[in-house]
């Protein structure tokens, strides 16, 4: 599989990168030995870039394709910790969980505006210094937004952006002219962005790139929403000159498989391509729901609502079934399946 220079990090990364998500408790709930053993067969096909993070509970998969493949894969991971505190605890629980003495990327993880990274400022020093120690390779952030990537154009630039009139509030530009990698949402629909069309995000990300920050595209496929014109999809990101490396989900071998095919431009099967269009992903809500609306906070797109029921209800028209939610509920009554 083709390898690109992530960035000016310096880190040679595959085009295809395993998302891991899908494998833990917020969607399939596979235990460790079984996700495993699927990130260790990607591996074998040259999928050893693997992004995980604290939320996603994969820790202990990506410990066990270690194992399993008998060598380490790349690694990013990410983190929600804000202070140097938290951070440091994470960062501990990640080398300690995978068994990874060194983390290739380190990321703060779903920054929503300039004003979220100035207040993960002090978590962004300590990735850092860990950087500076060899603990970590390279820094940066995840986002489901372009204003964050344009506020770190800004501070690579020692500037302002050029859609806010001052991206750091007055307050400087802070750590992030160090930032090595972003992790955007990157999809021709624009599934998931929260501040824009999909031409501020791409305006963002090239421009970053073009500052040497590696990018590594996340939602290709939208989620799964776009499954239904998935050739049509991955050969749009994959001509997107900028970015480095998409990281897309996958739960089975017949995934991987049709994965790796359409980053390496081969004939995905047409029996292949039409079982991932067919299988229908969705946010399910049991019947136990609370009513609580901790989902409800927690959902970033507007996809989820209290309905009449006092439950929670979702609107598949905006759910980019991440699962983010799941983690918020208390009763475990959600979860994409």
């Amino acid at each position: 599989m083709e390898r690109r220079p992530l960035g000016r990090t310096g880190i040679p990364v595959p085009r295809l990168c395993y998302g891991t998500l899908p494998l833990g408790p917020l969607q399939a709930g596979l235990p460790p030995e079984e996700g495993g053993a699927l990130l260790a067969y990607a591996m074998d096909r040259g999928v050893d870039f693997l992004d995980t993070a604290e939320l996603y509970g994969t820790y202990a998969h990506v410990r066990a394709a270690v194992r399993l493949a008998g060598r380490a894969p790349l690694v990013c991971t990410k983190s929600y910790a804000w202070d140097r505190g938290g951070m440091a605890e994470s960062v501990d629980k990640a080398r300690r969980e995978t068994g990874l003495d060194v983390l290739d990327v380190f990321l703060l993880h779903e920054q929503e505006t300039p004003l979220t990274l100035l207040g993960h400022a002090q978590a962004f020093e300590y990735l850092l210094e860990c950087r500076a120690k060899g603990l970590v390779r390279a820094v940066g952030f995840s986002t489901h937004a372009a204003a964050p990537v344009e506020a770190a154009v800004a501070a690579k630039r020692g500037g302002v952006a050029e859609d806010a009139d001052d991206p750091w509030q007055g307050l400087g530009c802070g750590p992030y002219a160090e930032a090595d990698v972003i992790h955007p949402i990157l999809n021709r629909a624009g599934l998931g962005l929260i501040d824009g069309p999909p031409e501020r995000m791409l305006r963002a990300a090239a421009a970053a790139r073009a500052e040497g920050i590696g990018i590594l595209g996340m939602k290709m496929l939208g989620g799964g929403n776009l499954l239904p014109t998935l050739r049509e999809e991955a050969a749009w990101a994959l001509a997107l000159p900028f970015v480095d490396a998409f990281a897309v989900g996958m739960q089975t071998r017949a995934e991987i498989d049709m994965d790796v095919a359409l980053i390496e431009g081969r004939p995905v099967p047409e029996e292949a391509a039409r079982a991932a269009a067919a299988r229908e992903k969705r946010l399910w809500i049991h019947d136990w729901c609370t009513g609580c609306g901790a989902c409800v906070e927690r959902c970033t797109r507007g996809a989820l609502a209290m309905g009449e029921d006092g439950k929670s209800r979702v609107d598949r028209s905006k759910c980019v079934l991440c699962g983010y939610c799941a983690a918020a509920c208390r009763d475990f009554a959600i979860k994409v399946v």
